[in-house]
């Protein structure tokens, strides 16, 4: 009994077409979610950063730099969703 179990697994391991198809999936969803999140986040740690040391710096300009960092925002946030979007049709595709 244990014994047909085990031959059964080894079998559907060793069959590139039944896992891993499915493995190459869940790879490319990781990677590209992951991939995009680790990046913005990356981005707006160090926007948001450099958004309070010109603030220190030049405190007259806080109006004018906070618009820009807002579009640097959602700019850097897009990112995320282009990951999002890849990974997806990566894992359709694939």
């Amino acid at each position: 009994m244990d014994l047909h179990i085990l031959s059964t697994v080894i079998a559907q391991a060793a069959s590139p077409d039944l896992y891993g198809q499915k493995a190459g999936r869940a790879i490319a969803l990781g990677v590209g979610a992951g991939g995009g999140a680790a990046g913005a986040g990356a981005g707006i740690g160090m926007l948001f950063g450099k958004v309070i040391e010109s603030v220190t710096r030049q405190p007259e300009m806080k109006d004018e730099i906070a618009s820009i960092q807002w579009l640097g925002f959602a700019l850097t946030e897009a990112v995320v969703f282009y990951g999002l979007l890849g990974s997806i049709l990566a894992y359709v595709l694939v």
